[in-house]
């Protein structure tokens, strides 16, 4: 896997689009943010399962938390001090679980 290159915070914005839930900020160096709710724990859990898979495999793992329904999630690529195309790949591939889960068990 090549290595990533840091991706200005315009650049973040214009690639993820003005529609995403997905928050941007400045803090050390740039992080890519976002909440996520579900019914209960376990539709919490089994989105987490999900994502932990596609860490894996993309080898770019996120900084994230749970309480009961709530996920947090965090991407930032360390090795650059900012947000990278990894992030970019990461997010989308996370967004992609949320779309194919049933929708009764995400919440808005």
């Amino acid at each position: 896997m090549s290595k990533p290159s840091l991706i200005s915070l315009e650049e973040v914005a214009r690639r993820i689009g003005p529609s995403s839930q997905w928050t941007i900020t400045d803090r050390r160096g740039g992080l890519l943010c976002r909440e996520f709710r579900f019914k209960d724990f376990r539709e919490a859990f089994g989105f987490m399962t999900q994502v932990a898979l596609v860490a894996e495999k993309l080898d770019h793992h996120p900084e994230w938390s749970n309480v009961y329904n709530k996920v947090n999630i965090t991407l930032t690529t360390h090795d650059v001090g900012g947000i990278s195309d990894r992030d970019i790949k990461m997010a989308e591939m996370i967004d992609l679980i949320v779309r194919q889960m049933d929708p009764m068990q995400v919440k808005a």
